[in-house]
């Protein structure tokens, strides 16, 4: 009897994982092509994306993008936050690797895919929550300008295919798991040293601390400025005492970083 409740109990247990794909979406697609595709760099910190053999999967890469397209806002809407959160950072990015194959092999550069006129952000190609919208919708508009996420780690998990970029996660993001992920993705590109560094008398930071500084400075965690977030992070940043008293006082001198628009690919 006791060997009966136990299989019993496993089979729960194995379905439970299995459905954890259905909870607010199913991204397994996503989630396998990013764990072939995608490799990490620097002790683990960064990452290079395979875009020949996403090339050859571009097929099931475009299975995704129609599930995606699939979903009404009323089906969106319906879902808990870190669902709807990670969806939309997923679909960010998966959009994204379908403009680079759009025209791979032949940029260096995502921005060699805009215009005089218009960047490859304002490019209206993405058809999501029934309507046909740009990169730059998803990020400014759907995440940072709707007030259900006001979550400043975001900067760290949306990806824009360039070397400057915090990486590109190896899986997909999924709701249950999000919190874990994005503090995961944070303290990894906090300690990339060729991003965020200390050198001599200054802090030297992304040049995304510059661009995003509201949004590290709204009240998340009660953090009212870029500094109080840093230190939650200090030992990513191997914040020395002083650094850490100066930061505190709000004295440590800040610069930014040039950001390096390269294409994140395999080399």
């Amino acid at each position: 009897m006791k060997i009966k409740h136990l299989v019993a109990a496993c089979a729960v247990s194995l379905a439970a994982v299995g459905n954890s794909w259905a909870e607010g979406f199913n991204h397994k697609g996503w989630d396998q092509l990013l764990k072939e595709h995608v490799a990490s760099t620097d002790d683990g910190n960064s990452t290079q994306v395979d875009y020949a053999q996403f090339a050859s999967k571009r097929d099931e890469l475009k299975t995704y993008l129609d599930s995606l397209a699939s979903v009404s806002q009323d089906e969106f809407d319906g879902w808990p936050k870190a669902d709807q959160l990670a969806f939309l950072i997923n679909a960010y990015n998966a959009w994204t690797i379908e403009l680079i194959l759009s025209a791979w092999p032949d940029l260096d550069s995502i921005r060699d895919l805009g215009s005089l006129f218009t960047s490859p952000w304002e490019k209206e190609f993405v058809p999501l929550l029934g309507e046909t919208r740009s990169l730059d919708d998803i990020e400014h508009g759907l995440i940072r300008g709707s007030d259900r996420y006001q979550d400043p780690r975001i900067h760290f998990a949306v990806n824009c295919a360039s070397i400057g970029c915090p990486a590109l996660r190896a899986e997909a993001y999924l709701g249950e798991q999000l919190n874990d992920q994005l503090e995961a993705q944070t303290h990894a590109f906090l300690a990339d040293a060729s991003r965020n560094r200390l050198r001599a008398d200054a802090l030297e930071l992304s040049s995304i601390f510059k661009w995003y500084r509201e949004d590290f400075e709204k009240g998340w965690r009660d953090f009212y400025s870029l500094e109080q977030f840093l230190l939650q992070y200090g030992s990513s940043l191997q914040l020395t005492p002083k650094v850490t008293q100066k930061l505190e006082q709000e004295k440590m001198a800040i610069d930014f970083l040039k950001y390096d628009w390269q294409l994140n690919a395999k080399r």
